[in-house]
């Protein structure tokens, strides 16, 4: 069914829930992104791709300045991009990305997430071999650009899909390269509306509603966590073919 039906999976999974948990860790990737590569967007493409998430979010334009600020600011510690893996219970791998200025503290917090639902937390890299990590790039259609001829130029560039939805295009490629689908479109003058990261399951695991039940607790304890950006697991929802 390809990349398309996984990633409308992927995207009924809870995310981040009210909105200034959004503000909170969308804060936390601006100031990543400003302390990388400068506090211009146009000189800052991954900065650039974020601004068009706080549009979609209506984040307030002062949020977003005090998150560039921190990245430049002696006062403010550090944030670090750090990925956990583990199992849930009934053997439901899970991978949980999170953004945070105190590692200790949020292994801590994580492991014991897993251990007090009945899961283990692993080795770094341990759970990657079962998940594509995936860039999706929502961006207006050109009328002089047909959606076939886009992807056949897309190609060379990782990108693995191409479909309509709606007015938008949505493109899937590979995560590692998703800097150079984002040039390409730029620079042939595609509108680009959004762009997110997910982490796909190769294989979903069936579970009864029981088993289900236990592992959303863990998911949504996880989620809860203002460390956490976005978690990702193989269980596989309830009205999936």
């Amino acid at each position: 069914m390809g990349r398309a039906f996984e990633y409308r999976k992927a995207t009924k999974m809870k995310r981040w829930g009210n909105m200034a948990r959004v503000f909170t860790k969308l804060g936390k990737q601006i100031t990543i992104a400003a302390k990388e590569g400068g506090a211009d967007p146009d000189t800052n493409p991954r900065l650039r791709m974020l601004m068009q998430q706080v549009k979609k979010e209506n984040m307030p334009k002062e949020n977003v300045e005090r998150a560039i600020k921190k990245a430049t600011s002696k006062d403010e510690a550090d944030y670090k991009e750090v990925v956990y893996e583990g199992y849930g219970p009934f053997g439901i791998a899970i991978v949980v990305e999170t953004t945070t200025d105190n590692t200790n503290r949020t292994v801590a917090n994580v492991r014991s997430y897993f251990t007090k639902y009945g899961g283990s937390l692993g080795t770094s890299g341990s759970l990657e071999f079962m998940f594509d990590h995936v860039c999706i790039f929502k961006i207006a259609p050109k009328a002089d650009v047909s959606q076939e001829d886009l992807e056949l130029e897309l190609i060379d560039f990782g990108v693995e899909e191409v479909e309509q939805d709606g007015d938008e295009i949505v493109i899937y490629g590979d995560f590692k390269s998703n800097s150079e689908i984002q040039k390409y479109l730029e620079d042939n003058g595609f509108e680009i509306q959004s762009v997110e990261f997910v982490r796909l399951a190769k294989d979903m695991k069936e579970l009864n509603a029981e088993q289900k039940e236990q592992i959303q607790k863990l998911l949504d304890k996880l989620e809860e966590d203002d460390d956490v950006q976005n978690v990702f697991h193989n269980m596989k929802e309830e009205d999936e073919e």
